[in-house]
Formats: C-alpha cells, sequence, structure tokens
C-alpha cells in the first residue's frame, strides 16, 4: 500500500489552496503543517505539498521524465462531474474536455485537470467496471 506523496511546489500558499480544496473534496483532511508544507491524509496515506528550500527548480513538466500524474478514486459519476464542474474556481483546468468523461477510453469515467504548477490529476468514478488503460 502507498504510504505517502510528496510533491515540491514553487508556491506554497497556491500549492494549499489548490491541492487544500482538491484532496478535501475527496475526502483527505488536513494532517500536517510546517513553514515549507502542508499535508492531508486519509486513512493510512497522506499527500504533502512543500516548497522545500533544497528545490532545484520553479516548473514541473509532466510531460518530462518523473511524475505524469496522479489518479484517485473520485466517488461516483456524479461526484466527477461536480469536481469538474467546479475545479477551475479552485486553480485547476480541464485537460482532453473535448473527450470529458472518457477521455481514458469508452469504458472509463474521469476527469483530467492541471494545476497552476502544471500538476495533473485523474479524478476517476468508482461506480463502473474497472478497466486497466496503462
Amino acid at each position: 500500500m502507498l504510504h505517502h506523496i510528496e510533491l515540491w511546489v514553487p508556491d506554497l500558499p497556491r500549492a494549499v489552496r489548490e491541492w487544500g480544496w482538491l484532496l478535501t473534496r475527496l475526502g483527505y483532511r488536513p494532517y500536517q503543517e510546517w513553514r515549507h508544507g502542508r499535508s492531508w491524509r486519509q486513512g493510512p496515506v497522506y499527500v504533502v505539498v512543500e516548497q522545500s528550500p533544497a528545490m532545484g527548480g520553479t516548473h514541473h513538466d509532466r510531460m518530462r521524465p518523473g511524475l505524469n500524474h496522479l489518479a484517485f478514486h473520485a466517488g461516483s459519476r456524479r461526484d466527477v462531474d461536480a469536481l469538474a464542474d467546479t475545479a477551475a474556481a479552485h486553480g485547476w483546468v480541464p485537460l482532453f474536455a473535448e473527450r470529458y468523461p472518457h477521455a481514458g477510453g469508452p469504458g472509463h469515467y474521469a476527469a483530467y485537470l492541471a494545476n497552476s504548477d502544471g500538476f495533473e490529476v485523474e479524478l476517476v468514478a468508482v461506480d463502473g467496471p474497472p478497466q486497466d488503460i496503462g
């Protein structure tokens, strides 16, 4: 099982607003807070955003080697639609909007979003048959 994910971000207040909104909507709760970071936890798994003084750059590029996206179980199709509908007000923009909600294939219901720092999330509806899209 996954223990935690740590994302280094160039602007902590912005990341707290964007990630905090999304993670809270997904059922995560505030967990830790320190000068350079915050975390949210759901069960044994937590997600960290940190503006580390050791960070060597200021830009995340999901199209380069490294993290492409994080995929979350997001509830029902109705829940995914509600998140997609309100995401822009919280710093997230839709990706692949012309193929929503089936950008991952005809049997896969999900919203794909990117935030101000270029991090992508996939919000997957859990009320359908699971499909491995690779």
